[in-house]
């Protein structure tokens, strides 16, 4: 039986996991969220990581949570179900937590949990063809892993009650144009494109990025005032770095410039 998760270092920095059960659509079973747990723990403690990219094997991104187990739910106490979504979910929501960007390289279709996670990353590329749909009520479900707060961060609540509401299915096409994912490409150009936007982010100094994105992702910040408080901390911080200084020496010898994290 292949890895359900493929981890993959590059020597630039860029981590890149594959979920990889192509036969099933990259269906989220147990075997790949414990193997995801994993991966994304031994990624939280490697400092040379500067970019994660996450991508499907095969055609689909992923179909989501397996679907098999359900119907063996009907006799199964509330507590016991809640205890095992709230696994589930924590699980593969923790790459919201990695300090590093993260993009997801929706290579074809994202659908549920796995569109969810596809969201949960800082960045998207797609395939022009993929579809991204969050079918929960046609399941009789209520929507899970964060897709009632995911769907409307990125894509607004029109778009959100459409999708979750009246079950609409957006192409790749369509979610740039609806701001669901950064650009939509051919197929074939999706973990490329993805890779090279990583080698970008990667570049960049990771003091900077790293507080960057905390900022980004909101840090608890209410208000403008809050915002500004942020930043006269953090900006300070990276002042007192060498990759500012490395920074400054670079654009005046008109360089690239060899940020260490230091």
């Amino acid at each position: 039986m292949p890895e359900p998760l493929l981890a993959e270092r590059r020597p630039d920095g860029i981590a890149v996991l594959t979920l990889n059960d192509p036969d099933r659509r990259n269906a989220m079973s147990d075997e790949m969220t414990a193997a995801w747990r994993a991966a994304i723990e031994d990624l939280r403690g490697d400092r040379d990581v500067r970019c994660v990219v996450v991508t499907g094997a095969g055609s689909a991104f992923s179909s989501g949570g397996e679907l098999s187990w359900l119907a063996d739910t009907g006799d199964v106490a509330v507590p016991a179900l809640r205890d095992r979504m709230l696994a589930f979910y924590r699980t593969w929501l923790t790459i919201r937590a990695l300090e590093v960007p993260t993009i997801a390289a929706v290579n074809g279709h994202a659908v549920g949990a796995g569109l969810c996670l596809a969201l949960a990353c800082d960045l998207r590329y797609a395939s022009s063809d993929a579809k991204l749909l969050a079918p929960f009520t046609a399941l009789g479900l209520h929507p899970g892993m964060a897709a009632t707060w995911l769907l409307p961060e990125v894509a607004g609540l029109p778009l959100a009650r459409e999708m979750l509401l009246a079950g609409r299915v957006v192409t790749g096409a369509e979610a740039e144009r609806y701001g669901l994912v950064n650009k939509a490409v051919p197929r074939d150009e999706v973990l490329d494109e993805a890779l090279t936007v990583a080698g970008r982010v990667a570049a960049q100094a990771p003091i900077a990025t790293r507080l960057t994105k905390a900022a980004l992702s909101g840090g608890g910040h209410g208000d403008m005032e809050a915002v500004l408080r942020w930043e006269s901390l953090a900006q300070p911080v990276t002042m007192s770095s060498r990759d500012m200084l490395e920074g400054l020496a670079a654009q005046r010898d008109k360089r690239v410039p060899r940020f260490t994290g230091e």
